[in-house]
């Protein structure tokens, strides 16, 4: 494919984190005091209390008597991770805002928009037939973000990193700019998306542009949830089994789960520290999620993960996605990832050649980071 076609696709995925993850860049003010990398974080999550179950409803139960989550579930959504600073102190919005808020972005979010010139529209990248029309929708509750713990909607600040890792954040995002320049050195300028390695498959589940099902299996014993996206399934055991040793890493992390009443909780530890393993470049050495799944209605799984890092984040922070039942006329197929693989040899040959040619990095950054970074 062209070296064009590929930032194109590259700026499709930029609207992950424009949109759906929301910059980090403004995050929660600095008055909570940071705390130094590698301390534990200075506030323990507290108890978020999810919305009730449907009235009159009681959650299924499967023929062994654990709680029922099995379908296929889709978490696109156009509420952000992250409360815009516009919307600060606002928690739900009325039904009036809701309706504008939910109209600019899904106006925002178009591909089918053909203003701002040809290069607007070339970044948009195709058109709407290849998106996932429900993240077009706001949550049904109207919130502001998905993050419902800190009270402020918002990622907590970053501790001081040491240097070793801003000089990794450094190095990393000058790979990124030279693959999307279209001038990688070699095949570690690929990111782990890039390399149909890990993407959208890894915890925290987010929403994002396309792909956003996922396919919950149940078993005596075992959970198995196979996102849309990419090719890997999370293999979960409920026996209350130790993890892995502390040596012993893995793409997804190791996963172990049980039932707390009505919800499924996993806890996932063991991330390989491979850069981009976990979210947003934060330390797979001391990265933890806790991820929560109820049902609270025969179309609904509430989808709520906790992660907490010290050694990147000043306390722990809660987000929860709603998971909605698609329509059993459906289906899901195989997303086979590896096309990026095989060109990685056209890939290096053309940035040669461009170089041959007299092409250098450009003095701004190119935008359009397409799956670079979770």
């Amino acid at each position: 494919m062209s070296h064009r076609f590929w930032i194109s696709m590259g700026i499709l995925g930029a609207a992950i984190a424009v949109v759906s993850l929301s910059a980090v860049a403004g995050q929660a003010p600095k008055s909570a005091a940071p705390a130094k990398a590698g301390e534990k974080a200075t506030a323990a999550p507290k108890a978020v209390k999810a919305p009730p179950a449907a009235k009159g409803w009681a959650p299924p139960k499967t023929p062994w008597g654990d709680p029922d989550l099995q379908g296929v579930w889709n978490d696109a959504t156009s509420t952000p991770l992250q409360r815009p600073n516009e919307l600060s102190g606002k928690d739900i919005l009325t039904d009036e805002e809701a309706a504008d808020f939910q109209d600019e972005t899904a106006r925002n979010l178009s591909r089918d928009r053909r203003d701002g010139g040809p290069e607007a529209d070339v970044n948009r990248a195709f058109n709407e037939y290849w998106m996932d029309a429900r993240r077009l929708k706001i949550t049904e509750d109207k919130r502001t973000s998905l993050i419902v713990d800190p009270p402020d909607g918002r990622i907590p600040p970053q501790v001081t990193l040491p240097p070793e890792r801003q000089k990794a954040r450094a190095a990393r995002a000058e790979a990124n700019a030279r693959f999307n320049a279209g001038l990688p050195e070699n095949y570690t300028d690929f990111s782990l998306p890039v390399q149909c390695i890990i993407r959208t498959d890894s915890p925290p589940y987010l929403p994002t542009i396309y792909n956003n099902d996922f396919h919950i299996f149940q078993s005596p014993g075992y959970v198995v949830i196979a996102p849309e996206m990419i090719h890997s399934s999370r293999i979960i055991p409920l026996d209350r089994r130790p993890h892995l040793g502390k040596n012993l890493k893995q793409w997804l992390g190791d996963t172990r789960g049980h039932f707390e009443g009505n919800t499924l909780v996993i806890e996932t530890t063991n991330f390989r520290t491979d850069d981009g393993v976990t979210f947003q470049g934060s330390n797979p050495a001391t990265f933890h999620i806790t991820e929560r799944f109820t049902r609270v209605s025969p179309y609904q799984v509430n989808y709520e993960f906790t992660i907490e890092d010290p050694a990147t984040w000043t306390r722990p922070w809660t987000a929860r996605i709603p998971w909605i039942k698609i329509d059993p006329e459906e289906q899901m197929y195989e997303y086979a990832c590896h096309e990026d693989n095989y060109d990685i040899v056209h890939f290096l040959t053309g940035a040669r050649k461009r170089e041959k040619n007299g092409e250098t990095m450009p003095q701004r950054p190119v935008t359009g980071a397409g799956f670079q970074e979770r």
